[in-house]
């Protein structure tokens, strides 16, 4: 409006020629119109150095966790190195308080191709690097499920490589450590059967899933601690059913789902690196039956 005011106000009148007055500025007026606002951007630089620089250096106590962040094709990895836990897809972390500080201190970084680690309500955006280890960490106040995704494009699965921390409270928190350290021992070939008969009145039980998983190539690229399983290819199953999703948050984590992801991948990851290995339907139920003991 005022432009407008000004315009139609001072314009150039029929039958003038003359140019208007000249008007020098105040020397005053010029100084603190130059100043003022250097001395609000070096305040507000100031400011924010300070606050970057006390995130980005702060020292870590004694109290903090330690997690390694290695991002895959498509799926998460996370390692404990103070604990000797190795997990995927689900992060858990314990709650920080002022009366007892409990920070998660991570280390990241890629096992292909650049990944990036999103939290949006726990942090901002960092990258995964191949060959590179960048830091960052977090102290989340609440408990509570926060889910993220990877930010970067990666490939095919890009969109589906989804990453769900748990906030824990301080006792879930060492309940959890705890069931993550317990390895997995071979099923004796009186188990139980745990799924539901075959057709032709056969049964399905975990020792004869078992046996199938350790004759096909699952072991080539998957760990189940107290087995003969050690792939690193894969995520991690030595404690698969404690988590509420496959396929790093693709679908929820049940009996039906599970069969069927290992029955053919792509039905709900296209592009998935895991293959099908085209088994029986009786290889596969005897495989879930194996997995589902895997707490």
């Amino acid at each position: 409006m005022l432009l407008v005011y000004a315009l139609v106000r001072y314009r150039a009148r029929a039958g003038e020629t003359s140019e208007p007055p000249q008007v020098f500025g105040s020397v005053q007026i010029e100084l603190a119109w130059t100043i003022i606002p250097i001395l609000i951007i070096v305040t507000l630089f100031l400011g924010t150095a300070r606050v970057l620089f006390s995130v980005q250096d702060a020292r870590k106590p004694s109290t903090a966790v330690d997690v390694i962040v290695v991002g895959h094709q498509f799926w998460w990895e996370f390692r404990y190195p103070q604990y000797n836990i190795v997990t995927a897809n689900e992060m858990h972390v314990p709650v920080s308080s002022q009366a007892a500080p409990r920070p998660t201190f991570m280390k990241l970084t890629s096992a292909d191709v650049i990944h990036s680690f999103w939290v949006p309500q726990l942090a901002g955006k960092t990258d995964l690097l191949p060959n590179r280890v960048n830091e960052m960490w977090i102290e989340p106040l609440e408990t509570g499920l926060f889910v993220g995704q990877c930010a970067q494009f990666c490939g095919t699965q890009h969109a589906k490589m989804l990453l769900r921390v748990y906030v824990d409270s301080p006792e879930q928190f060492q309940e959890w450590i705890a069931n993550q350290r317990k390895a997995q021992s071979e099923i004796s070939g009186t188990a139980p059967d745990l799924a539901q008969p075959a057709g032709g009145g056969q049964t399905i039980n975990a020792h004869d899933g078992q046996l199938v998983f350790e004759q096909q190539a699952c072991i080539n690229c998957h760990t189940v601690a107290g087995t003969v399983a050690n792939g690193r290819y894969g995520p991690d199953l030595t404690h698969l059913m404690s988590r509420e999703t496959l396929a790093a948050g693709a679908t929820t984590n049940t009996r039906e789902n599970l069969k069927a992801w290992i029955d053919d991948p792509n039905m709900f990851k296209p592009g998935s690196l895991m293959p099908a290995m085209h088994l029986t339907d009786r290889q596969d139920a005897q495989i879930t039956a194996y997995l589902l003991t895997l707490k």
